[in-house]
């Protein structure tokens, strides 16, 4: 496992964009056998930061865009040591995209790496999908899961629409909401049925779903 202090050193330097030590990290980790999940997660708090830093007028655009730079290596390297971790295999179909109003796609696409590791189909509809978008999606690609992603509040209104159309069309299976600020209260407002804040949670709610319904 990771260790307090190495996580919160981790943590710290992706907040602080250290792309060098971000990835000199990540390394050290990874060859010291440590748990790639637990690195990710570690990741994800620190990408949360990069955000929080955001809404502070810390950071700006060039920011995130470089956040989200230091992120995608970071991939790079898990990725490989994921999927030889991963020796279960679940099937199913997921369909993932961030809604209207909202760019952001880093959360997205962590839960996108995990769920194929996890030997998913995953169609990815990128962002700023709209509410039509989905249901045909979801009407041609009949999809075991559709998750709709979004960090702003703002998303929440798009989510609810997409959600309400979704349901007006006829698709009844389960629909997921997923983001760092998503709460209970914000699933139920949606009208989605469950939540998660993070890729690792998304990801094992998705290998629930799909082993309840077998």
């Amino acid at each position: 496992m990771l260790s307090t202090d190495t996580s919160a050193t981790l943590i710290g330097a992706i907040s602080d964009l250290q792309e060098d030590t971000v990835l000199a990290l990540i390394g050290q980790r990874l060859a010291a056998g440590e748990d790639p999940l637990l690195i990710i997660e570690a990741c994800q708090e620190g990408m949360r930061q990069v955000g929080l830093r955001y809404e502070r007028h810390e950071y700006y655009l060039a920011g995130l865009i470089m956040a989200g730079e230091i992120l995608s290596q970071v991939m790079e390297l898990l990725r490989p040591v994921v999927e030889r971790r991963v020796s279960d295999r679940a099937s199913g179909c997921i369909l993932l995209g961030t809604v209207r109003g909202d760019i952001h796609d880093l959360g997205k696409n962590i839960v996108t790496m995990l769920l194929s590791c996890h030997h998913f189909a995953v169609h990815d509809l990128g962002v700023d999908v709209s509410p039509s978008t989905f249901v045909e999606q979801a009407a041609e690609l009949q999809p075991h899961v559709v998750g709709l992603s979004g960090l702003l509040t703002s998303a929440y209104d798009a989510m609810r629409e997409t959600v309400t159309l979704l349901r007006a069309q006829g698709y009844q299976r389960p629909i997921i909401i997923g983001g760092g600020q998503i709460s209970e209260e914000v699933c139920r407002y949606v009208g989605a049925d469950y939540w998660a804040t993070d890729g690792v949670a998304g990801t094992a709610l998705c290998k629930r779903l799909m082993a309840s319904a077998q």
